[in-house]
């Protein structure tokens, strides 16, 4: 899973990449007109505690690649840079992170002279829409030329109803994630990867001062930003990048100081996970105890599928214990005595949290 970082200038952007990926970035490298790319692991306490009975070789958490973009600003999108550096690379994240500015700093003066963090968001989604707009419009002209083939005019039709559906909702300010998609024109979601198509998480960059008052900031910001596939999280850059300096013993300590319940990249695993469907599935043994993502609904064979290809194609069948029901009775022998040790066929719908082990041929 690949998720992208954007914002406008000054607005924390880096200082979160680098919280998340717990990674220091020269001045040099904030320069470039570029993309700086960080794998961090997905934090599981249950992946965790599974290590600590079975107590493997090693341990595997999922992992998340992340992204900082370029920043953006107003304008952008008619830019070259825009264009050809940014879109090449923002097309394949799976979910985009808008890092949007909410704190003030007389030394750090806004790009547009205030702090406003509604007129950002929209700032932003507005660079998506004329980006998505400019797309379509290409490509209504090359269907146009399409359609004057009798052998490819059924498709190139085809296509021009789902283009002008997708022209009109952007022109009306609705962006592609919330409109009702068909089969086929998710289809060609996935071909061209529209930008207000992704699924959007906000991460209000707020001020120390405002922790307490965190959740009423961002419910007053969800309630004028609505939408699907959109989620609104609070980031406190000064004091996140703190934290990434400290032990885990003193995290805790800090973190309960200012009234942080937990960090950034929890928060974010999360959201992300919410807002693109996925869930975890564990793999025990004393070799390697290991977490593994998957869509909501996978069954037990494409689960399988996940560890290894043979294992997909030579399913026989899925041991299964739930994550709840073996912390419970603390081992298999005791989960097949409870009966909540089960087998199950390649069409068992996996939950999250269940623990797997395949057999195949």
């Amino acid at each position: 899973m690949q998720i992208g970082i954007v914002g406008l200038p000054y607005s924390g952007k880096t200082t979160f990449f680098q919280t998340l990926t717990e990674t220091h970035l020269d001045q040099n490298a904030l320069q470039k007109r570029d993309a700086n790319i960080a794998i961090v692991k997905v934090i599981d306490d249950r992946l965790d505690k599974l290590t600590a009975i079975f107590n493997p070789k090693k341990k595997v958490n999922a992992t998340i690649e992340i992204v900082d973009m370029v920043g953006l600003q107003k304008g952008d999108h008619s830019s070259q840079s825009f264009t050809a550096n940014f879109l090449s690379k923002v097309k394949t994240n799976d979910a985009i992170i808008h890092v949007v500015r909410g704190f003030a700093d007389d030394s750090i003066p806004h790009v547009d002279g205030s702090i406003d963090i509604l007129r950002d968001i929209k700032t932003l989604e507005e660079e998506f829409f004329f980006a998505d707009m400019s797309f379509i419009e290409n490509r209504l002209e090359k269907l146009e030329k399409e359609a004057m083939k009798p052998k490819n005019k059924e498709i190139a039709l085809k296509e021009k109803e789902i283009m002008l559906k997708w022209n009109e909702a952007l022109q009306n300010e609705i962006p592609l994630r919330d409109l009702e998609m068909t089969e086929d024109e998710m289809k060609y979601i996935k071909n061209y990867q529209p930008l207000s198509a992704k699924p959007l998480l906000l991460a209000i960059n707020l001020d120390e001062n405002d922790i307490k008052n965190a959740d009423g900031i961002i419910s007053s910001i969800a309630e004028k930003i609505k939408g699907k596939n959109i989620k609104i999280e609070p980031f406190f850059a000064k004091i996140e990048m703190e934290l990434v300096a400290l032990n885990e013993e003193e995290k805790q300590m800090f973190m309960e100081e200012y009234g942080i319940k937990e960090s950034a990249l929890a928060r974010l695993i999360r959201s992300a996970y919410s807002l693109l469907g996925l869930q975890s599935f564990f793999t025990v043994g004393e070799d390697e105890c290991r977490a593994w993502t998957i869509r909501k609904g996978e069954n037990a064979q494409g689960a399988a599928g996940t560890i290894h290809t043979d294992f997909f194609n030579k399913f026989i069948r899925a041991e299964v214990v739930g994550y709840e029901d073996f912390i419970k009775y603390g081992s298999f022998v005791k989960c097949k005595e409870n009966a909540v040790f089960r087998l199950e066929g390649k069409e068992y719908i996996v939950k999250d949290g269940d623990i797997l082990h395949v057999r195949h041929g």
